[in-house]
């Protein structure tokens, strides 16, 4: 067992104070968007995600370190309860569901969080810019689509 005197010493706050912020940073756009379209998850909830994923990732890896297998699965694992909680985002009634895309917004910050985790911020700032476009600019066609099927 590491001794608190060992675990000091081993403090490094400023590399993962940066890629924190940076998940933190990268996910509220996409917070907004959904805040501002008065959805169940928003301006919260979408950097706490970005924030513990990315937190979760860096936790792990001095344990994994030489273990590529170990890394996967926590991915996998995050990725999964990502999905799980999106799921939770969902709301189906008798003839419409609604919250689909704020779960895999939810996804999508999850998977941003993760890649600034691993040090891929080239990955994480495309996911994180293409996620927020999609809810911004596609907005209009979605709407087209409802009212045309309505007819």
């Amino acid at each position: 067992m590491q001794s608190l005197l060992e675990a000091a010493g081993s403090f490094r706050l400023g590399p993962h104070l940066f890629a924190l912020a940076v998940a933190y940073v990268l996910a509220l756009p996409i917070g907004w968007n959904r805040e501002k379209a008065e959805r169940s998850a928003g301006l919260r909830t979408f950097p706490l995600v970005a924030l513990a994923t990315c937190g979760i990732v860096q936790a792990t890896e001095n344990i994994l370190e030489g273990h590529p297998e170990g890394t996967a699965r926590i991915i996998e694992g995050l990725m999964t309860g990502m999905g799980f909680i999106g799921g939770g985002a969902i709301l189906k009634t008798e003839n419409s569901v609604r919250g689909t895309a704020t779960a895999a917004s939810l996804w999508a910050t999850g998977a941003t969080g993760a890649a600034v985790g691993l040090g891929a911020y080239d990955v994480a700032v495309v996911i994180s810019l293409f996620t927020f476009l999609t809810l911004w600019l596609l907005v209009p066609f979605k709407q087209e689509g409802k009212a045309a099927s309505e007819r």
